[in-house]
C-alpha cells in the first residue's frame, strides 16, 4: 500500500509492507543518489514482514518531484519531520532509519522524534578519500540503539574506521556504499544480503 504525505518541503511518499501483529515499524528512507528501489532495501521489505516488523518506505519530496539532486541537510531533515506522524500513527514503536544521507537524517532527528531505535545502512562517514570530515558526531548523538550495517569495502567508511561507540555494527564483506560485491569475491551477492537481513533481523528482536 502506498500513500503520499503532504510535507513543509513538499509531497512525501510512504509505501507500506505490513506485517500481521507487527510489533515494530521500521522506516527506511533511501540515499542522495537513490530511490527505495535500492538492494538492501528491497530485500529488509521482503524479509522483515515475516518477522513481525512492517518496513514502511519512504521516498523523500525532492524525490517524488522527479528532482536528480537531494536539497540541503536541513531540509531533508525537515521532509523526515512532516513524514514523522505518518510512521507513527499505527501506534507501535518505530525503528528511524535509511541508507547513505537517509541514514545521517535518522540519526539527527532520532531523538526529537522520539524514535525506538535508529537502524543507519551505508552510513556514510565520510567523503571519499577525506577520513578527515568525519560526520561520526551524527552517529554517536542518536541518543538511541543503534544498528550500522557497512559494506567492506565502502569508501564513504569501511567497518574499522568506524569509532568505537554506544552501536551495533554489521559488516557485510566486500560490499561497497550499496552493499555490491564483486563477481571475484568469495561472497555472493545473495549471500551479502542475507548477512545483512539476518543482522538486521536479529537486532530488531533484540529491542525492548
Amino acid at each position: 500500500m502506498s500513500e503520499t504525505i503532504e510535507t513543509d518541503t513538499g509531497t512525501a511518499r510512504i509505501t507500506w509492507h505490513e506485517a500481521d501483529g507487527a510489533r515494530l515499524v521500521l522506516a527506511l528512507s533511501h540515499g542522495a543518489g537513490g530511490g527505495v528501489e535500492a538492494r538492501d532495501l528491497q530485500a529488509l521489505a521482503r524479509v522483515l514482514p515475516e518477522r513481525g516488523v512492517s518496513v514502511a518506505l519512504v521516498e523523500q519530496p525532492w524525490r517524488v518531484a522527479g528532482r536528480k539532486v537531494a536539497p540541503a541537510p536541513g531540509t531533508l531533515d525537515t521532509g523526515w519531520r512532516g513524514i514523522w506522524p505518518a510512521l507513527a500513527r499505527p501506534g507501535l514503536p518505530v525503528v528511524s532509519g535509511g541508507r547513505s544521507a537517509g541514514a545521517r537524517v535518522a540519526c539527527r532527528t532520532a531523538a526529537e522524534l522520539g524514535a525506538h531505535a535508529v537502524l543507519a545502512l551505508s552510513f556514510p562517514l565520510h567523503p571519499p578519500g577525506r577520513p578527515e570530515r568525519t560526520r561520526a558526531a551524527e552517529l554517536l548523538g542518536t541518543g538511541v540503539p543503534t544498528l550500522v550495517v557497512q559494506g567492506g569495502n565502502d569508501p564513504f567508511g569501511r567497518p574499522e574506521e568506524f569509532p568505537e561507540g554506544a552501536y551495533d555494527l554489521v559488516e557485510v564483506a566486500y560490499g561497497d556504499h550499496g552493499f555490491a560485491v564483486p563477481k571475484r569475491a568469495p561472497t555472493t551477492q545473495e549471500q551479502a544480503l542475507e548477512t545483512l537481513t539476518g543482522g538486521v533481523a536479529k537486532w530488531v528482536a533484540s529491542l525492548g
